[in-house]
């Protein structure tokens, strides 16, 4: 029998996460099913619930449900627990596993895609949700020189760096706070591209030479972000289709046993 899974979240229409899980199952000879799933913003359990009990073997899970997936999850992977959300759950017979490989996903794609040297460098992630604790464990891992985060209400990114404090010396900062910084590299992790809506207002000058910019939205051209960073002097501007796609290959590992060729897919997606 054909082994299903999915793609969940609300809005979910835009998601390239089919056409990449059809491309990873033809190059390794695994025979699964891969859908969308929209499920209401206060119905996130009950459709996860409905979707295993109808045979479903695991989930793909974007905005804005994982902190709910990593509350839903009855274990954890390591990853997860750090990052304390979820992004890729797994129905095994004692319920639930949550894992997340988001920050596997963009950090591969920064340093082997991307060729980014993130050691050394000045970071800033933009936005303090779900997607940035995702990243932030697997970003320090690459030993950046500083690592900051900064998010329009700067409670909850003082709240998160203090999260990750045992890790590494995260800081904390408000759109104000950046006015006199600049940085080699600068994600753009909010929800407000995915949503439709006006970019926040940052600081025009961010970018220190040849950074790069980099939005974990992608979308069919330049993101609004993206746009508004070449603007700003940003050397260099990435999407984040390659995340998508290496954070997918990590999904299906977990799920399959066995981890994709990346490269042939990005290539499809970007052409």
């Amino acid at each position: 029998m054909t082994d299903r899974y999915a793609v969940i979240g609300n809005p979910v229409a835009h998601s390239k996460s089919p056409q990449i899980h059809a491309a990873f199952a033809r190059a390794t000879g695994q025979d699964i099913a891969y859908e969308r799933l929209l499920a209401p913003r206060d119905g996130f359990a009950a459709a996860v619930r409905a979707f295993a009990a109808a045979g479903g073997r695991g989930l793909n899970v974007t905005l804005p449900f994982k902190q709910e997936a990593f509350a839903l999850a009855a274990t954890l992977t390591e990853r997860a627990r750090i990052a304390g959300a979820v992004n890729t759950l797994r129905f095994d017979a004692d319920g639930p596993l949550g894992d997340n490989t988001d920050g596997v996903g963009v950090t591969r794609d920064l340093v082997q895609n991307l060729r980014v040297a993130l050691r050394g460098a000045d970071v800033l992630v933009l936005g303090a949700g779900g997607a940035t604790r995702g990243i932030v464990a697997p970003l320090l891992a690459e030993a950046p020189r500083t690592l900051t985060i900064a998010n329009r209400t700067v409670e909850r990114a003082y709240a998160l760096a203090a999260d990750f404090a045992h890790l590494a010396d995260v800081r904390a900062a408000s759109a104000a706070a950046l006015e006199d910084r600049r940085f080699d590299v600068v994600i753009h992790a909010t929800s407000a591209g995915v949503r439709g809506e006006e970019a926040l207002s940052w600081p025009d000058r961010l970018f220190a030479p040849g950074a790069l910019a980099y939005d974990l939205a992608y979308a069919e051209g330049p993101t609004d972000f993206l746009r508004w960073a070449a603007a700003r002097g940003a050397a260099r501007c990435a999407d984040g289709l390659g995340m998508l796609v290496e954070q997918a290959a990590e999904s299906f590992r977990l799920w399959r046993g066995v981890r994709p060729d990346t490269r042939a897919v990005l290539a499809l997606l970007r052409r």
